[in-house]
């Protein structure tokens, strides 16, 4: 029999918790679309009780493309924070 051929996704390590990061709950979660040399970038910011972070997700070559992105993630993380606000 041949040998499966492995997907790059299984030759990922698998994911663990570092020793310096956070644990703590996330108290809201927001997403910020600003323009960069001629492209948009979609920015996550998510507040914890110690602190914000802040990170940058994509760049997008139009505005809508990216709003799009933005309200995604922060569908996403909200569900993971404390479900839909208005549902």
């Amino acid at each position: 029999m041949a040998e499966k051929e492995l997907r790059p996704s299984d030759q990922r390590p698998r994911t663990f918790v570092r020793p310096d990061s956070s644990t703590d709950e996330a108290l809201d979660v927001q997403t910020a679309v600003v323009q960069e040399r001629g492209r948009w970038a979609v920015e996550i910011v998510v507040v914890f009780a110690d602190g914000v972070v802040r990170k940058r997700i994509d760049t997008h070559a139009t505005r809508a493309r990216a709003e799009l992105s933005a309200n995604l993630i922060r569908r996403a993380a909200e569900r993971d924070i404390r479900g839909p606000i208005n549902g």
